[in-house]
């Protein structure tokens, strides 16, 4: 048979405080859930974000002009670097991926033309008359 988990199981001594635990954390769960919609609690995350952001800038700025002198006395490559190269790059495949194209064009033309040349047993009509009895 199964208990159900409202009645109390005096062979359980964690019983109690299971449930005691779970009501204090339904609770506190709803009245979190209730701080935070409310707009003054909005109103004061978004400030404090702002002042945040605002104060992390500089640090941020001079963290990232430390890092770059670091990686240039490492000779090693920035983000913005290694960014550029990587569009370099893609740029470069495009391009012979544009010729490659060009050259399948240039081939098959070819093919047709020497096929065409083959079937035609290598001769062309002459518009003079020319090899005509």
């Amino acid at each position: 048979m199964s208990q159900s988990i409202d009645t109390f199981n005096p062979f359980d001594p964690t019983g109690m405080f299971k449930g005691i635990r779970d009501s204090n954390m339904d609770t506190w769960s709803r009245m979190m859930i209730e701080l935070v919609n409310t707009n003054a609690y909005a109103q004061a995350t978004g400030a404090m974000l702002d002042t945040w952001l605002s104060n992390s800038a500089p640090l941020r700025k001079a963290l990232e002009a430390a890092l770059v002198q670091v990686l240039a006395n490492f000779h090693l490559p920035t983000r913005d670097e290694v960014a550029g190269l990587a569009e370099r790059l893609t740029n470069i495949e495009m391009r012979l991926d544009d010729m490659e194209g060009k050259l399948d064009e240039s081939l098959r033309a070819a093919r047709e033309t020497a096929g065409s040349k083959a079937r035609s047993g290598g001769k062309t009509k002459s518009s003079h008359g020319e090899g005509q009895p």
